[in-house]
């Protein structure tokens, strides 16, 4: 947030830090980025209504999250006890049922194949500032988060696992000019 705030500093941006339920007003654009992987699949409706609710009628509003070809109603329950607890990766089925008369999907677009590399320089930074983590860390944590690190590599890698960053609008909007700018 700090850094957010530096960066758009003298720029008509507002940054926050809050619950998705709590929040309100109209904006131009609803970012999400992050998110949906720890909303839950019975909430997906109520965030797009809520992402609807703040968004301008002329509004653009972005999702970024990681994504499943299959629909679940939960995560892998070693990942969701000691890596991301209670989470879980939506799925197309699942994201389109819930944006569903709400919005219209100008873009979703798949950067899956270029995580793994992004979970694979992950991984070479972490060994590479093992030694000087080790005392403070230990070796359960080491061996976990190598798991982890290594497990999703292999997920995007096997195309099990994608990330996607979908672009939509309100209906009725015409010819959106649909840059994140």
């Amino acid at each position: 947030m700090k850094l957010g705030r530096e960066i758009c500093k003298g720029l008509p941006v507002e940054i926050k830090l809050d619950d998705y339920r709590s929040a309100s007003g109209k904006y131009d654009r609803v970012v999400s980025i992050g998110i949906m992987e720890h909303v839950g699949y019975k909430n997906y409706h109520t965030y797009m209504d809520i992402a609807d609710r703040c968004l301008k009628n002329d509004g653009i509003a972005f999702i970024h999250t990681i994504g499943s070809n299959i629909s679940v109603a939960q995560c892998n329950p070693w990942t969701s006890k000691y890596i991301f607890p209670n989470s879980m990766l939506p799925s197309i089925a699942q994201l389109g049922r819930a944006m569903e008369g709400l919005f219209v999907m100008e873009d979703w677009h798949n950067f899956g194949p270029d995580y793994d590399k992004t979970l694979m320089a992950w991984y070479n930074n972490f060994e590479a500032a093992w030694p000087d983590l080790n005392e403070k860390y230990g070796q359960r944590f080491y061996r976990m988060w190598r798991y982890y690190l290594l497990s999703s590599a292999g997920s995007f890698r096997g195309r099990d696992c994608q990330l996607w960053q979908i672009v939509m609008t309100k209906p009725g909007m015409k010819q959106p000019d649909c840059r994140i700018n």
